[in-house]
């Protein structure tokens, strides 16, 4: 094909991919040009599409596939080569300044992820892609075209060299680092200098244009972008995520205190604040945020106290002039730099501040105004409640003698967040606009900082509540009580009360944050027994049908705070909390207390069974009291909670039956484990006991049983519906019977009188997970030797007949599961609970399992073979996709390795090799527990391998063992490679990465080189050549340190003496590799790699 026809074809796919609408003509364009990665003519035709195509979509193809290219496989292309596309690309640029923004925007990317990933790479000694300035340096002197793109090309460096796309995820995180390390202290701060001159004339010559032009906007965009990436380059490694946006500290380096120190540096970013449009003013202020962050170690005392100076006078003039903060971004930056002053500074440090009380005044009026303007911004609140929360949690701390003004200040902010959360309710409700409650995260991370805040000057703040609460209380009732009801009024008022409710709450929680006195605690008093007397009120309505949810679940946060802090072991009972309860509701004590609890959990299961999460909220309430040691007690004696314990059923409580949706049902093993602990209190022996409080559950289950068993039709959906309820119950009594005793008594109740129906129900419906997910935890949850609870009687076989009835589930469910063929996706997550099973039931320690091979018993081997048959069922990416499957699987692996190893000898080659491949793949895992987990199992298969090896060179006349043994040796003959290449991985990770399990990865890996001792040398050996020449003898000497002293065992004194060899070897590796000898030899994974396949191939 000539070149002009390829390359209409090609132009014609790129316009077929990006314009077309035609869905499966994208798809189809798609596949084709994804093959042009492997093609061997991918440079040539991206640079005919660079050079000869018509239009930008070719362009961005070209830049698209190249940068694929070279992240995918960066050996697959020569050193040459990859200097070559770098060197086209700035010519490239620098020819076309006119492209398209994101042609420009690829081969910016381009460029910059090719420097990265040769970052270590030398010619003749020299780093030759390293010498980005100088080649960017003439884009920075051209003109204004030019100019952007030399900007953006040191952006996106400087972005691709801080962060761990997703190319490098796999690849080592320490070379990423020692990147990153080497780019900050040889070319960060020049970069920033750039940055940060070229904004200082871009202000000095285009003041008084104001930024017209646009590709000035452009180029000051740019260039406050850059300042940016450079001040929030991950300095130290820490790799923080968004999440951690409150908390972090800038470390600045110290080589970085001239700029610092310079305070026009500081100036030039509030003066392009004010100077710049606002749609570039935000970066200028995320910049200032940076500044506000830096670490306070940058500077000593007097420095720190002149550059908190200069910040805060220049966050006072944007307050006196504020018309800059009308942009929400703005405003958005800007709150997050009023946060930062707190979290970066002493109360102490601020309050001496020269214009301190003009400033907290300014920040109290902004504050006022900005909880007033409520629908503004909403997100932005979150920073400014912290400034306040973190300054009234200092007070206590401060000792300076200028007075901080708090005191003052601090009620305003208080009664302005409470004013302004009420009279907004009138605007949601008729007016339609956007809840605050439809985020109730956002709004429960406010009251949380408001807990802080209201506790300053608490008098001022429940003497409001207290006037706010009346009136809208008195308001309530009397709408409810006038004939003509506008259900709208009620309804501002209801929101009026939730408001207030959620708002009594946090102020009682905030109570642990600060020291409090006598007569705060009676103030919570005179707070609290307005809500519970709400709560009367509102459930005397609830049998007429009238109730609000979201008042609803106000008042069970209420609850949650007030059990934290007056509920208790540790609450002192002579809290004059209980003062005022008694005056009003005559709640005495806190078993008074703790019966409104009850009474109140009571009415919400009767009345709210159609909500799933008040009946979630309210049973974690009640699980909540059932784990304190006194209070589990006092509830016990409670009249009420023998009421539920002699009465859980649907006929007092709704959500137990039938009409419950199945989703809504997980909330039931929360409500028995609940009733499980308090059942226990007074249970002991007493056998009778617990059978009348089980009797429920018999009925139900004979009544399923029976209908399990008729040849009649039935319901199926009621029948699943009930047996889900039934195993849920259940699984909730076993997690709370953890004593022998109470275990006992549901084990000899299940078994065997109900075990079958269990069985039936995986047999009818193993396709369905809404059923076998509930059954199989119960099962799970039954042979989990939970405290010590399954010790068995010497003449007892309970241990055994529970271990095969488990078998006997699991191998029902997977035989079953497998004759759908492909294990379909939503079922492959499931696989963990019987793997669970198997892992509770192997590792429990109360079976024998040497008896089932010796009485012929199957039980054993028919759930070994299960398990290994639905293994090879799941793709081994799936088993590192789905997590808690991948940790299940690794530690039953480990079980299986160290109890049960002969079992895994003996599988066929391919299920071992299946097996010994998950073990490579998790070696590499970024979960420890998993990575942990392989080296223990693969300590466990090499070991047996070695001693077995061992054995037959010694006595070689045991046939036997040859013969039990083959399939191992079949592997060992067939594939060699992996158990080399586990050695070189492990080998990897110690000498080249952070190894945050070092002693777990020495221990295999000591069987590893006796077993490979052939390939162990030539690894060395290729390891040691492709050292610098002046290196190499360091290197071969830290080889033979590892293995000095270590004989051919696997003894544990063996051991112990090669894991502290190994910790030196590793020392003496990372000491080599901070030095600017051994730059190259940091792309150590590469070299360990290129070693294997030399030695493979």
């Amino acid at each position: 094909m000539s070149e002009e026809l390829e390359l209409a074809q090609l132009e014609l796919l790129c316009k077929q991919l990006y314009s077309s609408t035609d869905s499966s003509e994208r798809t189809k364009a798609e596949t084709t040009l994804s093959l042009l990665t492997q093609s061997p003519s991918c440079l040539n035709k991206c640079q005919l599409l660079l050079e000869r195509g018509d239009s930008s979509y070719a362009q961005l193809l070209a830049a698209t596939t190249l940068t694929k290219l070279v992240t995918r496989n960066p050996n697959i292309l020569s050193l040459q080569q990859r200097l070559d596309i770098r060197n086209y690309i700035l010519n490239y640029l620098a020819s076309r300044p006119k492209l398209a923004p994101f042609v420009t925007q690829a081969l910016v990317q381009l460029f910059a992820r090719i420097t990265k990933l040769g970052w270590f790479e030398s010619d003749k000694e020299e780093f030759v892609f390293r010498n980005v300035i100088p080649q960017v340096r003439p884009f920075l002197q051209g003109n204004v075209d030019y100019c952007i793109v030399g900007v953006q090309l040191l952006s996106q460096l400087t972005c691709e060299i801080n962060q761990i796309s997703g190319s490098d995820a796999s690849r080592s995180i320490t070379k990423q680092r020692k990147i990153a390390s080497s780019f900050r202290d040889n070319h960060l701060y020049e970069t920033f200098q750039l940055a940060h001159d070229l904004l200082r004339r871009a202000l000095q010559s285009w003041k008084s244009t104001k930024f017209i032009d646009e590709t000035q906007q452009t180029l000051v965009s740019n260039l406050l972008r850059l300042a940016l990436n450079c001040l929030s380059f991950d300095f130290i490694g820490t790799s923080p995520d968004e999440s951690s946006d409150d908390l972090s500290c800038v470390q600045i380096p110290t080589s970085w205190r001239p700029a610092f120190l310079d305070f026009n540096t500081l100036q030039l970013f509030f003066d392009l604040f004010h100077c710049l449009p606002q749609s570039l003013a935000p970066i200028a202020l995320s910049c200032l945020v940076q500044f506000a962050s830096v670490r306070r170690s940058l500077f000593n005392n007097t420095e720190r106290a002149k550059f908190l100076m200069q910040l805060v006078s220049g966050v006072r003039y944007i307050l006196e002039n504020p018309s800059g903060l009308s942009d929400p971004g703005c405003y958005h930056e800007f709150c997050r730099l009023l946060a930062r002053l707190k979290s970066n500074y002493q109360l102490s440090e601020l309050v001496k501040v020269d214009g301190y009380p003009e400033t907290i005044a300014l920040i109290t009026k902004f504050t006022v105004t900005s909880l007033q303007m409520w629908q503004f911004a909403p997100n932005s609140i979150h920073y400014l409640l912290s400034l306040w929360q973190r300054m009234v949690a200092s007070v206590p701390y401060v000792k300076a003698s200028e007075p901080h003004l708090l005191e003052t200040y601090t009620p305003e902010v208080t009664r302005a967040y409470i004013t302004s959360r009420l009279e907004s309710v009138s605007d949601v409700v008729r007016n339609g606009l956007e809840d605050p409650f439809d985020d109730i995260g956002m709004v429960q991370q406010q009251l949380d900082q408001l807990s802080t805040i209201a506790r300053c000057e608490y008098e001022k703040t429940c003497s409001l509540i207290v006037q706010l609460f009346d009136q809208s209380a008195q308001s309530y009732q009397e709408l409810l009580q006038t004939s003509a009801l506008s259900q709208m009024d009620v309804a501002i008022q209801e929101g009026r009360l939730t408001w207030l409710v959620y708002i009594i709450g946090a102020a009682i929680g905030g109570r642990i944050f600060l020291n409090s006195t006598d007569e705060h605690d009676a103030m919570d008093g005179e707070l609290a027994f307005r809500v519970l007397q709400l709560m009367n009120f509102t459930d005397a309505r609830l049998a007429q049908g009238g109730s609000c949810k979201r008042l609803e679940l106000a008042m069970l946060s209420f609850f949650e705070q007030f059990r934290k802090i007056y509920v208790g072991d540790q609450v002192q009972k002579t809290s004059k909390v209980y003062r005022r309860l008694s005056e009003v509701l005559g709640l005495t004590e806190e078993t008074m207390v703790l019966s409104v609890f009850v009474r109140k959990i009571i009415t919400n299961l009767k009345y709210w069974g159609n909500s799933d999460l008040i009946v979630t909220k309210t049973l974690q309430i009640l699980n909540d009291l059932s784990v304190g040691y006194s209070s589990v007690r006092k509830l016990v004696k409670l009249e009420e909670v023998q009421f539920i314990l002699n009465n859980h059923t649907s006929e007092h409580f709704p959500f137990l039956g039938s009409s419950a949706q199945i989703n809504d049902m997980r909330c039931r093993s929360t409500l028995y484990t609940s009733l499980g602990r308090l059942l226990m209190i007074d249970l002991g022996e007493d056998e009778e006991k617990f059978l009348n409080f089980i009797n429920s559950l018999t009925v139900a289950f004979d009544a399923l049983a029976l209908l399990l068993k008729s040849n009649s039709i039935f319901n199926v959906d009621e029948a699943k519906k009930g047996l889900i309820g039934l195993a849920r119950d259940l699984r909730g009594l076993a997690f709370a019977f953890n004593t022998k005793t109470s275990f006992m008594m549901l084990f000899e109740w299940i078994y065997p009188a109900y075990t079958p129906i269990l069985h039936t129900a995986i047999e009818l419906w193993y396709h369905d997970p809404h059923v076998t997910t509930p059954v199989l935890k119960l099962m799970a949850e039954l042979v989990q030797n939970r405290s010590q609870r399954l010790q068995f009687d010497v003449s007892s076989p309970n241990g055994i007949l529970l271990f095969r009835e488990t078998s006997r589930m699991v191998v029902n469910y997977g035989t079953r599961i497998l004759t759908l063929g492909d294990i379909p996706k939503d079922q492959i997550y499931p696989l963990k609970y019987p793997f669970h099973n198997y892992l509770s039931a192997l590792c429990g320690g109360y079976v024998n399992f040497g008896v089932f091979h010796l009485y012929g018993d199957t039980a054993l081997d028919d759930a070994l073979n299960t398990f290994i048959n639905l293994l090879l069922s799941i793709p081994q990416t799936d088993l590192l996709n789905y997590p808690k499957l991948s940790q299940t699987y690794y530690v039953l692996l480990e079980c299986l390795a160290q109890d049960h190893m002969n079992f895994l000898a003996n599988l066929e080659p391919n299920v071992f090799l299946y097996i010994l491949s998950s073990i490579s793949e998790g070696l590499n895992a970024l979960d420890t527990m998993v990575c942990t987990g392989c080296c223990a199992t693969l300590d466990h298969i090499v070991t047996y391998l070695f001693k077995w090896l061992s054995k037959t060179t010694k006595k070689p006349t045991q046939t036997g063992l040859v013969r039990e043994n083959e399939t191992c040796l079949k592997v060992l003959e067939l594939q060699p490679e992996i158990l080399q290449q586990m050695l070189s991985t492990i080998l990897n990770i110690i000498m080249f990465e952070d190894c945050r399990n070092q002693w777990s990865m020495s221990r295999p890996l000591l069987g590893l080189i006796l077993l490979n001792e052939e390939y162990f040398n030539q690894l060395r050996q290729s390891i040691i050549s492709q050292q610098p020449s002046d290196k190499q003898s360091s290197m071969a000497q830290w080889f033979d340190n590892l293995m000095e002293g270590i004989e051919r065992s696997l003894l544990t004194k063996n051991r112990d003496r090669f894991t502290q060899n190994l910790s030196v070897f590793r020392r003496d590796i990372n000491d080599s590799l901070k030095g600017p000898a051994l730059g190259n030899s940091c792309g150590g994974a590469q070299t360990i790699a290129a070693s294997q396949d030399n030695m493979m191939s």
